[in-house]
């Protein structure tokens, strides 16, 4: 049966902090293609419809912990603290396998970005998954360690910017429509990216209720990734939108 391996979760964790900068390095100042920014570059050939798009990438995320689970044997998710935490994760991305592509009303997404997407996500499941399940441990009083309290809190603060900013990102459309307008409402006030500064939010809430290299390395990786891709949003709408509010931020409430 499995086991822990301490220097496959750090060569793992060391790989995503890489990973991180490469994404980093590649799309601070050109935008990944799809979604608003495909206008401007080379069109894809191959594109799936969103919602069966954003199914398929995210899944691996909520299965393979679930596949990691279900081969220990016996389960090992003890104490508490650690059973919470697996959840939190597997909580995460049922949402965005199960609801979220369902309502979402984005544009058809690019075979390639699909795949590279699918990818990651099975790699980051079996990293998370792999380290909560196999090697994690924590006293049976971490659910009130202030690192777990305070993480979770900003876990689901962050997850509740993000679901509300969704929503009030499907609100813009009407179904069938493809054309962007201002988003308004919510975070939205203050920034152009409100739902990836939630989802930013979420991952270090997650890291610091977690207190591990593998969380930590994804928070990173999710700041390098979709960090970028709000700051070409707000530059795109500044562009696009002669009336877009200009004291709004890209990503960070009053700072940037």
């Amino acid at each position: 049966s499995m086991q822990c391996l301490p220097g496959l979760v750090l060569a793992l964790s060391s790989l995503l902090g890489a990973l991180a900068l490469l994404q980093l390095s590649l799309h601070l100042r050109v935008p990944s293609r799809y979604g608003k920014h495909e206008e401007r570059l080379a069109r894809p050939r191959g594109r799936l419809p969103a919602r069966c798009a954003w199914f398929l990438q995210e899944l691996p995320s909520f299965l393979v912990p679930a596949l990691l689970l279900a081969l220990r044997s016996p389960p090992r998710l003890e104490p508490l603290g650690c059973r919470l935490l697996c959840c939190l994760f597997c909580w995460h991305y049922f949402y965005r396998t199960f609801i979220y592509p369902f309502f979402t009303r984005g544009r058809p997404f690019p075979l390639q970005l699909l795949f590279f997407g699918m990818l990651f996500c099975i790699y980051n499941g079996f990293l998370q998954g792999y380290y909560l399940i196999y090697c994690a441990e924590y006293p049976n009083d971490w659910c009130t360690d202030i690192r777990f309290t305070s993480g979770l809190l900003l876990f689901l603060l962050g997850m509740g910017i993000n679901i509300h900013s969704d929503l009030l990102l499907r609100q813009l459309r009407k179904p069938g429509e493809v054309t962007y307008k201002i988003p308004q409402g919510g975070l939205f006030t203050y920034v152009s990216g409100a739902n990836y500064f939630g989802e930013i939010v979420e991952w270090f809430g997650f890291a610091i209720a977690t207190w591990s290299l593998p969380a930590f390395a994804f928070a990173f990786f999710t700041l390098c990734c979709i960090g970028p891709r709000a700051y070409h949003h707000h530059r795109y709408y500044l562009k696009t939108f002669t009336d877009y509010p200009k004291s709004r931020k890209a990503l960070i409430p009053f700072v940037f």
